[in-house]
């Protein structure tokens, strides 16, 4: 866990700017005709109508959710519009949504810092922006403040004696007896509705927003009133917000960690948090963990947003779930192929586009043995360095695979070398490029660039046992 920096908690102003059910968007911007109607977006495979990932606030209001299939959705609501994610080499085809995103992510960058987050999702740090305004433009002073930020919810804001919503929010914005943390947030709440409206008007998708002191707080902000709204969280209501919170709802508290709050200590909001002393967090979890704990009961975030405008790491990847888990060498083989080749691709448009070069490849799958009592073992994960063209990928990917296989079942030759293996199943694939960075300056060719880069980076695919383990590697979320 980030051990945070309270000194720079409150001076800062960070926005999360969550694209509203951006798959169903990028479908309607090609099909005009779709919107205004209940409409979903569908996974490739055909099973009972394929599976919905992303579902319209039109098709929500019929009780249509992404956990259902598309046979139930019609159930549902018969008019559902449902539209197929397309697909190449067999397996979803997201270019098309990541090329949507990244034409939002151009336009938010020009006020700020802007780190991409996932396909769907961006964090802006405004603060330089806001102190600009502040000096040359206060709010305090404008005679006019646009609709749009007039339509911001902020929190802590009491709008329950019947008086006019937007005209307590223009008040606020107006204040002059507010401290300097306020007005910051004054600025903010006015340069993301500018953008916002800027990204309506060039890419034709809406968006909602979270406007913050940090990461921590903005992203918990923006999802609180969609679509196309944004939410403001002053400092002095941090504790209000995260009093009754569900710490489930925090980042990284909904797994082990979370369930052992809940469990051992109590915690059910992260408001509990507040009645153990930092010492005793960090006794039960360790010193930086215990501290991180300590700080986001108290809304304290230090992490930085990050100048990224492009994905730290390529990735594909697909499931095989059931029957459809692949049982046989040339079966795993075949989409190891196919999932290197638009790896490859990938990697080769990050080259021209951007002169970067990725550095490891790593190979993820999850799998089972059906007849073995350590079935819950995990596939371990695979690296070796990255070698570039489509082919070389292919054999690295393969190598890395059977390296996993060996150590999943155990050595034994007989159930490796044929084309029918006893006992298990892969129910998940996935091939990613990391440790992608800049070509360095003053490269003369990237030809030259790669040959001098033949020998020490790619020595270590002559032998397996240079191959090593690494953690579950990170893919674009695509959350919707």
């Amino acid at each position: 866990m980030p051990v945070a920096k309270p000194e720079s908690s409150d001076s800062r102003v960070i926005a999360h700017v969550d694209m509203d059910c951006f798959y169903v968007q990028v479908e309607q911007r090609k099909q005009p005709q779709l919107r205004g109607l209940p409409t979903a977006v569908v996974q490739y495979n055909e099973w009972k109508g394929g599976a919905l990932i992303a579902v319209s606030y039109e098709a929500r209001k019929f009780g249509i959710k992404r956990s259902m299939r598309g046979e139930e959705a019609k159930e549902v609501c018969p008019q559902v519009q449902l539209v197929q994610v397309p697909v190449a080499r067999g397996k979803a085809d997201l270019s098309g949504y990541r090329n949507a995103g990244s034409e939002v992510v151009s336009i938010l960058a020009r006020r700020g810092r802007c780190e991409r987050a996932s396909i769907d999702e961006v964090y802006l740090d405004l603060t330089d922006a806001a102190e600009m305004m502040l000096t040359d433009n206060p709010p305090q002073g404008m005679e006019t403040i646009d609709e749009e930020a007039l339509k911001s919810h902020i929190l802590g804001l009491n709008n329950e004696d019947g008086s006019d919503v937007k005209e307590n929010v223009r008040k606020w914005i107006h204040r002059h007896n507010a401290d300097h943390r306020d007005k910051l947030l004054a600025c903010g709440i006015l340069i993301v509705a500018e953008l916002r409206m800027q990204v309506l008007k060039e890419t034709e998708f809406t968006c909602s927003a979270g406007i913050a002191h940090n990461k921590m707080l903005a992203k918990l902000a923006s999802g609180m009133n969609k679509p196309a709204q944004q939410t403001v969280v002053p400092f002095s209501s941090v504790k209000g917000l995260l009093d009754t919170l569900p710490i489930r709802k925090m980042k990284q508290l909904g797994g082990k960690l979370g369930i052992s709050l809940q469990m051992d200590m109590g915690v059910n909001t992260v408001g509990d948090l507040l009645q153990f002393p930092e010492e005793k967090l960090q006794e039960r979890y360790g010193i930086n963990t215990g501290t991180w704990l300590w700080n986001i009961a108290r809304g304290i975030s230090g992490e930085e947003v990050e100048g990224r405008l492009l994905p730290k790491s390529h990735g594909s990847g697909k499931t095989f779930p059931g029957p459809r888990a692949l049982k046989t060498v040339p079966a795993v083989q075949h989409w190891l192929n196919q999932l290197c080749e638009e790896l490859s691709e990938r990697l080769c448009s990050d080259l021209d586009q951007n002169k970067r070069i990725a550095h490891t490849l790593t190979l993820h799958a999850r799998a089972y043995k059906s007849s073995d009592s350590d079935s819950q073992k995990k596939f371990p994960s695979k690296s070796c360095p990255l070698r570039y063209g489509t082919a070389k990928i292919q054999e690295d990917a393969f190598n890395l695979f059977q390296a996993g296989l060996r150590e999943y079942i155990g050595f034994y030759g007989d159930k490796t070398r044929g084309s029918h293996c006893r006992g298990w199943g892969i129910t998940s694939l996935s091939v990613s490029a990391s440790k992608i960075v800049p070509i360095p300056s003053g490269t003369c060719s990237i030809a030259k660039y790669f040959h001098g880069q033949s020998t020490s980076h790619f020595s270590s695919m002559q032998s397996s046992d240079n191959l090593n383990t690494e953690a579950t590697l990170s893919l674009p979320s695509g959350s919707i």
